[in-house]
């Protein structure tokens, strides 16, 4: 079968013909028709993200859309290495994959549960949202962002407040949406917003913009008749892998800093998650920008570094 192939982890995957999967006890070949491009992906491929091995020879891709030997159009995630999505076929366990609206394209539910599950499994199994909850969201310029911010308002937010570096894109969100621009102005901004209160943060920056806004989330705080809770969900980490942060951030309020990804969450959480996010994806009316591309422009693909869509592999 055609694959992408990951043959260096320095170098973008190479179009190639690539062994063919058979599935034994509790696995189903699945038939691909998209495959999204995701920052994990690259990651795992670059030998990158803490759960990878390192190895390489293998297809990419952790999730995507195909149909079973017995015709269902599902939704599937985590492919057993060697073969991962970006192929005409992949090899998944059949307890990973979940069914697909009919009204749905292929393209759109790859683009959309591969952007979207973060917030979805940040909000409902991470920090246990609440419906009338303030939800902020660092970094809602991108394509996950921008889907949180959908996401939080469809369950139920009763404010949501959006960060992030680009203006114009800020200023597209819905008008109800609170916007703070991640500027030199953005501390006084975030200190007021926290002062109304903010109930769950969901970070996909992390490094000196998580920095900026714990700092604001948590000073003058320790009231004597206790502070109140402040989820603090670490989803990506794109402006940095650390952060500087005081003790008494932690000791003074009612901050705790949760990580909600492979490890924090295990695979039947995320799957569920999937289940979950793709039947209420007609009624969310869920949608991100995204641009196909056929699997033989995989190295094209990979070397296209735009945040304004998500890439959606066709095999």
């Amino acid at each position: 079968m055609f694959a992408a192939i990951v043959r260096a982890l320095d170098t973008p995957p190479v179009f190639g013909q690539y062994a063919e999967p058979h599935a034994g006890d509790g696995e189903t070949v699945i038939d691909v028709l998209a495959a999204p491009l995701s920052p994990i992906v690259r990651s795992l491929a670059a030998g990158k993200h803490y759960s990878g091995s390192g190895d390489v020879g293998f297809v990419p891709g952790i999730d995507g859309v195909g149909t079973t030997p017995d015709g269902r159009r599902v939704y599937f995630l985590f492919p057993k290495p060697p073969f991962g999505s970006m192929a005409q076929r992949a090899l998944v366990s059949t307890g990973s994959i979940v069914p697909v609206p009919d009204a749905i394209p292929d393209e759109r539910a790859a683009a959309v549960v591969t952007a979207g599950l973060s917030s979805w499994v940040a909000l409902n199994h991470r920090s246990k949202f609440q419906r009338g909850e303030t939800v902020l969201i660092n970094g809602a310029t991108g394509s996950a962002g921008a889907l949180a911010v959908q996401i939080a308002a469809y369950l139920g937010a009763g404010r949501i407040i959006a960060t992030g570096r680009n203006k114009a894109k800020l200023a597209s969100l819905p008008e109800s949406v609170v916007k703070i621009p991640l500027d030199d102005q953005a501390n006084d901004a975030l200190r007021r917003a926290f002062s109304e209160r903010v109930d769950v943060v969901l970070d996909y920056l992390w490094g000196e913009p998580a920095g900026r806004i714990i700092a604001a989330a948590t000073q003058g705080r320790g009231s004597r008749a206790g502070e109140p809770r402040l989820r603090y969900v670490q989803i990506g980490s794109i402006a940095g892998e650390t952060i500087s942060l005081s003790a008494h951030s932690l000791r003074s309020s009612g901050l705790e800093i949760l990580g909600s990804g492979v490890g924090s969450l295990s695979m039947n959480e995320l799957v569920d998650g999937a289940e979950g996010l793709l039947a209420s994806l007609p009624d969310g009316d869920f949608d991100t920008p995204l641009k196909t591309v056929p699997l033989a422009a995989v190295e094209d693909a990979w070397r296209d570094g735009s945040d304004d869509y998500r890439l959606v592999l066709r095999p």
